[in-house]
């Protein structure tokens, strides 16, 4: 059996903020067309890991590979990693047509504030019909709702054919039956293009219900590998303390709690 080719490689890496371990000794690999998800307690380091992914943060220790690249060194592969922050740097109040929006993706190649051409409006068009909303490329970006708000930022996102789709916990703002959308919309996409999709995520029922493999993360790496392997019982106290209570039904949890102590 051949060896898979991995997007995303950490081997044994450790970051700090200011003296303070954010991550200890992780080693792991996404292989290429996959879908993981990355989840963990907040604080656990789950958007640090993605960030140290993208070459965002530096490791105190060990080696990161990211497309076969240390990212500081990825140079033009850089254009194909596609990244959805937490917390878009966006002013939603600001007067942007969606079109606008999904276009800022091209800046890292055509040069900020540029003249789009026909080709670049084209593409624009193109990203947002992979994520069905085509029709709202004149709407003010004001005017969408949370979830369509999102489907864009992730439009935004594919604009450049990214070969690797990173998604920290895009449904943060949202409501549930907005999140549960938006994570059904996200398998289709994984599921039509099999790039490689790598989601953070604190809601256990989704990993459970789509990804391939999962990163379980509290500072180090608690586990990692399929959901129905390696989310069990003990893995869930381990992130989430003694206290957790699983709720769900089959081999896998769909919900945990903290029991008051």
């Amino acid at each position: 059996m051949s060896t898979p080719v991995l997007d995303i490689e950490f081997q044994d890496v450790s970051v700090r903020y200011d003296h303070l371990p954010a991550l200890e000794h992780v080693t792991f690999g996404i292989p290429r067309g996959s879908f993981w998800g990355i989840i963990g307690p907040n604080g656990s380091g789950k958007s640090t890991l993605v960030k140290t992914a993208l070459g965002l943060l530096k490791p105190f220790e060990g080696t990161v590979l990211t497309l076969g690249y240390r990212p500081a060194e990825l140079g033009p592969l850089r254009a194909k990693l596609g990244y959805v922050p937490q917390y878009a740097e966006l002013d939603f109040s600001f007067p942007l047509q969606v079109l606008d929006v999904v276009a800022m993706g091209l800046y890292g190649e055509i040069g900020l504030f540029r003249r789009l051409t026909g080709a670049h409006t084209r593409r624009a068009m193109e990203a947002l019909e992979k994520v069905q909303m085509q029709d709202f490329a004149k709407r003010q970006i004001s005017a969408l709702s949370g979830g369509q708000r999102q489907r864009v930022l992730i439009a935004r996102a594919l604009v450049v054919n990214p070969s690797l789709l990173i998604l920290d916990e895009p449904t943060a703002a949202l409501d549930h039956s907005s999140s549960e959308g938006l994570y059904e919309w996200i398998n289709t996409l994984h599921a039509e293009t099999r790039m490689t999709i790598v989601l953070v995520t604190h809601d256990i029922g989704v990993v459970s219900e789509f990804v391939d493999s999962v990163a379980c993360l509290n500072r180090t790496l608690v586990a990692h590998g399929r959901p129905a392997d390696v989310l069990s019982a003990p893995t869930i106290e381990n992130m989430y303390g003694c206290g957790a209570v699983l709720f769900g039904h089959g081999d896998v949890p769909h919900m945990v709690v903290r029991r008051d102590s």
